[in-house]
């Protein structure tokens, strides 16, 4: 081989280190502190989250009063007012009226762990880990 060639060998190779270490960092920036993702899914069903939004992976959680749930961990923002991170998802959960008063959004008087559990199941939907979108079932959208 030239030395060209193993320059841009030896680029593509830190590229795509460095595109690794991206991802390896974004996931442990969603980590969350005492929180389980099986068992905020099993919070999620109870609470009845799927009764305002679509909830991949939850049973007839398929809402239209609240946004869908679909590739959460993607987003920028918790109900659009805060950084999309662990404390701010769990703080949006336990008290979303101290966030946004009047938003559409229910005090359902969630304790801290609950939801930590349900933010940490809040952060498995994301479709760059999962390789493909969560799509919005057709059941719930409107007709045309």
């Amino acid at each position: 081989m030239t030395g060209a060639r193993w320059t841009r060998l030896g680029a593509t190779a830190i590229l795509l280190g460095a595109l690794v270490a991206c991802r390896e960092e974004r996931a442990r920036g969603r980590v969350v502190p005492g929180g389980d993702a099986a068992r905020g899914r099993g919070a999620i069903v109870a609470y009845g989250c799927g009764g305002c939004h679509v909830i991949p992976g939850v049973p007839g959680a398929s809402g239209r009063v609240g946004p869908p749930l679909t590739d959460y961990a993607a987003r920028a923002f918790v109900a659009g007012a805060l950084p999309n991170e662990p404390a701010s998802l769990v703080r949006w959960i336990r008290d979303p009226q101290g966030v946004t008063p009047g938003t559409a959004m229910p005090d359902l008087g969630v304790p801290d762990s609950v939801a930590r559990h349900m933010a940490a199941f809040l952060y498995t939907l994301d479709a760059g880990r999962l390789g493909a979108p969560h799509v919005i079932p057709a059941s719930v959208l409107p007709a045309h």
